[in-house]
This record gives structure tokens, sequence and C-alpha cells, in this order.
């Protein structure tokens, strides 16, 4: 059977693979070319219409399996069929929720080393951050390899109009399921999308008030991005918990960031350091937040956010 040597899980979701595994597409571009230019394989779980969307970012194969929806038993152990199948040396997924419970599954199957959160790849292995972002270390496996990509680390590969690639229907042995999800229930605040956004505008404790984090909704809305926010911002309740950005939140990485009244604590930061472009304001020159800010702002947040909203407003007319 043919060695591929890298597969890679294309999470989607409404029939559309999510940036942390498109981004995790392009990571295991590099360790192909790294490895001497072994193909790359992409896997799609009852997401056929995601095919085409597939081959169009990059992907050499798809791999095409039906598993009666999300199903971490089921999904792991599909996984981990085609990792033996197509003799992979290495599994990719994003570091989603859901991807990082089936890396954890998988790796226990295949008896495989194990790396979560790699925000880069060297010659020795691979690169993660820890103790909040303050130190990076280098993870090299013996063997065959499941790892989480983080996401902003990467990048998102370029789309190319027409681009195709093979897909072939696979069948997998599947486990007798022994957890049966009977129903899900979701938030409002969680369809918004934080991990995919091109711009967040996100408030801390500066905003002083819920009554001026409104600003940071209405920056948002025009400029057509989502709310993030820090954990001081949602313990006052100004926010829902969905919207946290931030080792304890969710892991962004959009082309623009915008800080408002955020200090910047360690926590925070590493959930928002991969941004292309971030811009802070803080009335404390001082903050940690401007050592990562491409611009930084010096004043006071509800004075300075009104004119930016003009600004955007005056420029749309």
């Amino acid at each position: 059977m043919q060695n591929h040597g890298i597969v890679v899980y294309l999470e989607c979701a409404g029939g559309q693979p999510v940036k942390a595994s498109l981004e995790a597409l392009n990571a295991a571009k590099r360790l192909a070319a790294q490895q001497g230019g072994k193909p790359v394989a992409a896997v799609l779980l009852d997401s056929a219409d995601a095919a085409a969307e597939a081959g169009a970012y990059g992907a050499d194969e798809i791999l095409s399996v039906q598993v009666g929806g999300y199903q971490p038993e089921s999904c792991a152990a599909a996984l981990a069929e085609l990792c033996r199948r197509y003799e992979a040396d290495c599994l990719l997924l994003g570091s989603t929720r859901d991807g990082k419970e089936l890396a954890a599954r998988v790796a226990a199957r295949l008896g495989a080393g194990c790396v979560t959160d790699a925000t880069g790849l060297s010659e020795q292995g691979w690169v993660r951050s820890v103790y909040g972002g303050s130190l990076l270390e280098t993870v090299a496996v013996e063997g065959p390899a499941v790892v989480t990509v983080r996401s902003g680390s990467f990048g998102k590969p370029e789309r190319e109009e027409g681009r195709t690639a093979p897909v072939s229907q696979e069948a997998v042995t599947l486990p007798e399921i022994r957890t049966v999800i009977r129903d899900t229930v979701k938030e409002l605040a969680e369809a918004v999308n934080l991990e995919d956004a091109e711009v967040v505008v996100a408030g801390g404790r500066g905003m002083g008030s819920a009554e001026n984090f409104a600003l940071v909704q209405e920056l948002a809305d025009l400029l057509g991005g989502v709310v993030g926010a820090s954990r001081p911002a949602i313990e006052e309740g100004w926010v829902p918990r969905n919207h946290q950005v931030g080792q304890s939140g969710k892991i962004v990485a959009p082309k623009l960031y915008i800080a408002c009244g955020i200090s910047g604590a360690m926590q925070h930061v590493s959930g928002m350091s991969g941004s292309g472009y971030i811009v802070a304001i803080n009335k404390d020159e001082d903050a940690p937040i401007f050592d990562v800010a491409d611009v930084g702002i010096v004043g006071n947040v509800a004075e300075i956010l009104p004119l930016m909203i003009e600004e955007v407003k005056a420029r749309k007319r």
C-alpha cells in the first residue's frame, strides 16, 4: 500500500473545513517538504461536500469516511485505522476542542507520541510554548506522532480556484459505541466564531463598565469582526464567557486584533499573539500589551473608541 507519510484530519463546520484544520494542512506541507516531499492525505469525516474545498486548499488526496456524525470513539477509531492503512508517520489536527480530544484518543490507540498546541516546526522537532507562552520547547517524537496545531501558528493556505484532488471513499471498522450524545445545548454566544474571525475587537477591565463595553461591540460590527474579551471583563459580566480570549479561553489569530483597555497579562497575550496586526489602547503607557502591539495608543479608551468609530463611519460613507 502506498505510504502517504502524513494524514491531516480536516474538521468541518457547515460543510467547510475550519481554519485550524487548514492550518494543520499547511503544517503538513512544511513537514512533507522537510521529510522529502511525501504527499499529504486529508481526512474528511461525514463531510463529502467539503472535498472540493480540501483540494482547493492544497490536499493531494482526500479520504472520505462515513462515521455517522461526530462521536469521539468512532472518529478516533476511524483515524487510527486510516493511519495504519496508509502507514502514516504523522497525524495532524487543529488544536480545537474536538481536535485535542481526538489526538489523545488516536495516540493511545496507535501507541504514538502526542504533541499538543504546536506553534512551529524545526529540524529537531515540533515547537510549542509552555508556562503561558513565556518559554518555547522543542519536542522530538521517535516513531509515529500525533500533533495538534495551534491556530495562528502556521497560517491558512491560499485557496487555489479550480484545484482538485482525488477522493477515496474509505470503509473502516467502527467500535461498539459506549457513549451516545442524545442532544447538545448551545448558548447563543457559541454562534460567535472567534477562531475563524479576521477581525477581533477585544475589551478588558479598562473599559470600566458594561455601557462602555458596548463601544467594543459597535466597533466590531462596523469592521465586520467579532467581540473578544479578557478574563476580567468576563468576570464583570460585561460579555458571555464564550468570548474570552487567552490561555483559559480561545486562541485567536485574526488579521486585525484591537485590544481595548486590556493590560496584556501573559494569560491573555498567549491567546492572541499570533494575530497579524495588533492595535492596543490603554491609558497606562507601561502596560505589557504594548510589548506585542504593532500600534499603541495611550489614552482613555472610553474617549478614543468613539473617535475611532466615527472615523470608520466617515470612511464608509
